[in-house]
């Protein structure tokens, strides 16, 4: 058989398999590394690489290790961690149930609104979930509400930490699609191409994750108007009432101004995304001891769960390097781009399809291994066609983000569980979750008919 055809049917072989391997349940770095290494070996057997092209692995590992803008995702898993376990999102949460208390459908108002903000100043959705149904779905139960729409805006509220900048999965898509992006434009003859800065980046998602949270208070506000049993209202007492405009300004005015210091200087263009993390990360110290919770064991336990996130990422990311370097060698890259380009429709056409087979990979894979697979191999095709880097990236987010909530696997909806009480059952969180996906599946249709809802503001901002 001819070899080039043979390293097609392998590297196809390869990317069903490592999908089956993590399907019964191995861990993903080494499922990654493993089935990208034996597929390896079996094409050197047969002649379709030379094996000396393993020697550009070392290459790509020391480009990550010492890749600056990387640096940012574990100040940035900090500053959430730290954020957390301060209190200041609960603070957060219960002021704001006070503050829409008096409206029906205010607690899931203010759910939204407190997703928003720590999204915006966390970026971690597991923990985002978790929090707020610790904290606000015993408050609605409590309040009367339906306990389907109670867990679908929680979960949806949650998984904004996604796509709202500053989002971890963003500076991970900007550094890749970055190389990507000046390795195709190089290859067209345009040897000096534009960097796909973090900043733009996040620049980019700031509309879609409005667009977002508008839709989902929408939907909270059209409960209230056609379903009020649903979402009652919760009257604050009358001797609460004086000191809630001092309890506002106390649980909103820190984190607001720690957002503002982080992204106004990114999109200002005043930091880096790792200094802006750095300055972050030293400002929810400094709330943490404001509101006396910063001590050595507080502080362990924030360092203890930032090495934890941030080694399962990056143990990943080096694993996705050894299964798109293989990949590569055995021609799956030539695969990929004959199927996308014989696409119909061209661009559009085979945006279509790489959204979609990230969305169904979304239900059984994370995030982050999505992106560490599918992006190496598919960015390159989509760019060459020349598919904008900055919509590409931020529809890739809004995307997943949709697949975190789609039941059954969405990973959203088993950090709720883990913490729901037992008379929530798992098919209300089904069916709770049910209008917010339509909701996204909104949002992801107005962002492809409608690009400049994403390259907007990059343009005022970057150009």
């Amino acid at each position: 058989m001819d070899p080039v055809m043979l390293g097609e049917i392998l590297s196809a072989l390869m990317f069903l398999g490592v999908i089956g391997v993590l399907m019964l349940g191995f861990p993903v770095a080494f499922s990654l590394a493993g089935t990208a290494l034996i597929f390896g070996l079996v094409g050197w057997l047969l002649g379709v690489y030379d094996p000396s092209n393993y020697a550009s692995l070392v290459g790509r590992y020391v480009g990550l290790m010492t890749n600056e803008v990387l640096v940012a995702v574990p100040l940035f898993v900090f500053m959430g961690v730290m954020l957390e376990r301060s209190g200041i999102a609960e603070q957060l949460l219960l002021t704001m149930g006070k503050l829409f208390g008096n409206l029906r459908g205010g607690l899931g108002l203010s759910v939204i609104v407190v997703g928003a903000l720590l999204a915006a100043s966390t970026g971690v959705v597991g923990a985002t979930v978790v929090t707020m149904g610790l904290i606000s779905l015993p408050a609605m139960l409590r309040a009367g509400y339906d306990p389907k729409l109670a867990t679908g805006v929680i979960c949806a509220s949650g998984t904004l930490g996604q796509i709202i900048p500053p989002s971890t999965v963003l500076i991970f898509m900007g550094d890749m699609l970055s190389g990507i992006n000046a390795q195709v434009q190089m290859a067209k003859g345009n040897f000096a191409p534009a960097p796909v800065s973090v900043g733009a980046l996040f620049a980019g998602a700031i509309i879609p994750g409005l667009l977002l949270v508008a839709l989902y208070s929408g939907f909270v506000i059209f409960k209230a108007i056609t379903d009020p049993k649903s979402c009652p209202a919760t009257p604050v007492p009358e001797a609460e009432r004086g000191s809630l405009a001092r309890e506002v300004v106390v649980a909103l005015l820190p984190p607001l101004l720690l957002i503002v210091a982080v992204l106004g200087s990114i999109l200002g263009g005043v930091a880096t995304p790792t200094e802006a993390a750095s300055v972050g990360s030293v400002g929810a110290m400094l709330l943490a001891a404001f509101r006396r919770k910063l001590d050595f064991g507080i502080l362990r336990q924030v360092v203890i769960s930032t090495a934890t996130i941030t080694s399962m990422v990056f143990i990943i990311l080096f694993g996705a390097a050894v299964f798109s370097i293989v990949f590569r060698m055995m021609g799956g890259d030539n695969l990929v781009h004959e199927f996308l380009s014989a696409m119909p429709g061209g661009a559009i056409g085979a945006m279509i399809v790489v959204m979609f087979v990230m969305f169904l990979l979304g239900f059984i894979l994370d995030t982050f291994e999505i992106i560490f697979i599918v992006i190496p191999i598919t960015a390159p095709v989509l760019l060459a066609l020349d598919v904008d880097p900055i919509w590409l990236g931020v529809m890739v987010g809004v995307n997943l983000q949709t697949s975190f909530l789609t039941p059954p696997f969405g990973f959203a909806l088993f950090y709720l569980r883990g913490v729901a009480p037992p008379r929530v059952s798992t098919g209300m969180i089904y069916k709770g979750v049910l209008p917010f996906v339509i909701l996204q599946i909104i949002a992801v249709a107005c962002l492809f008919l409608m690009p400049q809802l994403i390259t907007w503001l990059p343009s005022v901002l970057y150009h």
